[in-house]
């Protein structure tokens, strides 16, 4: 019987050291080796270029009625710094908005079903008796965000209301902001 051991043999003594002649599974020892080695460097060179390689990540705006203008910022600031794409497929009104004048507007899109809607920005109802109060500073703020496009579209359609103001999808909206290509 043959045992299998690496260094020194344990007989006093010995010098001997493994030949590496043993055979498993009829692959010899130093084959074995070789083998383990190179799986063991074509998994370090995957693992390395997954973790270079960029996600394909997007977010995809269905239907998003807005919300509190802070929380939107902090939001569209995470998916810009990752370099996600951002695919508007549907409603994306008041707040949401703020995703053209954050994420850069070479990684938007839209499909044939977004639509976007423009208000002036307005406190919460929670902390004016339910009455819709506006606010010129936060309307202020909103339109400093918005590129070019869309501020020429704003002040074409009236400026900013009360009332909002919707683009559907056709040559209007395309004008703000492209068409998805097919392989988004």
């Amino acid at each position: 019987m043959t045992k299998e051991y690496f260094g020194k043999n344990p007989v006093a003594g010995a010098e001997d050291h493994f030949s590496g002649s043993l055979e498993v599974g009829g692959i010899p020892e130093g084959r074995r080796r070789y083998l383990a080695m190179r799986i063991t460097l074509l998994s370090l060179l995957l693992l390395c270029l997954a973790a270079v390689t960029p996600a394909r990540a997007e977010l995809r705006i269905t239907r998003d009625h807005g919300g509190y203008v802070e929380e939107y910022k902090a939001k569209y600031k995470r998916v810009r710094e990752k370099g996600e794409r951002v695919i508007i497929d549907g409603i994306c009104n008041s707040a949401c908005t703020l995703v053209l004048g954050i994420v850069p507007m070479n990684k938007i899109c839209v499909t044939p079903r977004a639509s976007l809607g423009f208000h002036q920005a307005y406190y919460d109802k929670a902390f004016t008796f339910g009455i819709k109060v506006t606010s010129a500073e936060g309307t202020s703020d909103l339109m400093s965000y918005y590129p070019d496009t869309v501020k020429d579209w704003i002040r074409r359609n009236g400026g900013l209301t009360t009332d909002m103001k919707k683009i559907k999808n056709g040559v209007e909206l395309w004008r703000i902001v492209n068409p998805c290509p097919e392989e988004w």
